[in-house]
């Protein structure tokens, strides 16, 4: 079952596929171990699709509905891959008041992606954050880290396009 919402079709190769059962296999029976399974399967996909989290229920016999608790409680779990561009838009005090919620629709309407979501070419994903320590340069974004700081909506096409 391929998700509504996701902006990137599932493309799990048989060799994770393996890897993960190994994996499972070889944690499974250990007291403690879904954590532990999660991190790898993310570790190994990128992510946490619908179609991974099924084949963790599938070997461990854990609900999927808890697996799917989990993988969305934590931060350090995505559902949706990143692309190979990562764009995080600050929305902090700072950021917030000089206008970077207008940066961040913006970059949604450029990209046609919203928060958490990815273009379907895998090129660019999207996430905003609350705080990247970079107050004094406010509005801010990173891509791949790189920090763009005292941001205006007019430039956002121009550093977009630079990628």
């Amino acid at each position: 079952m391929a998700c509504k919402k996701c902006s990137v079709p599932f493309k799990g190769t048989p060799e994770q596929e393996k890897e993960l059962k190994a994996a499972i296999a070889a944690m499974k029976d250990e007291p403690g171990s879904l954590m532990p399974i999660i991190q790898k399967a993310q570790e190994i996909y990128g992510y946490l699709p619908i179609e991974v989290q099924t084949m963790i229920s599938d070997e461990t016999g854990v609900p999927i509905e808890r697996i799917y608790g989990i993988a969305t409680f934590y931060a350090q779990f995505t559902l949706e891959p990143k692309g190979q561009y990562q764009i995080s838009v600050c929305l902090g005090t700072a950021c917030y008041v000089k206008g970077s919620s207008l940066v961040l629709d913006k970059i949604t309407e450029i990209l046609g992606i919203q928060p958490g979501q990815c273009t379907p070419d895998g090129k660019f994903s999207l996430d905003s954050c609350r705080c990247v320590g970079a107050c004094g340069l406010a509005p801010v974004m990173m891509i791949n880290g790189e920090v763009y700081g005292r941001l205006t909506v007019d430039q956002v096409p121009g550093i977009l396009a630079k990628y």
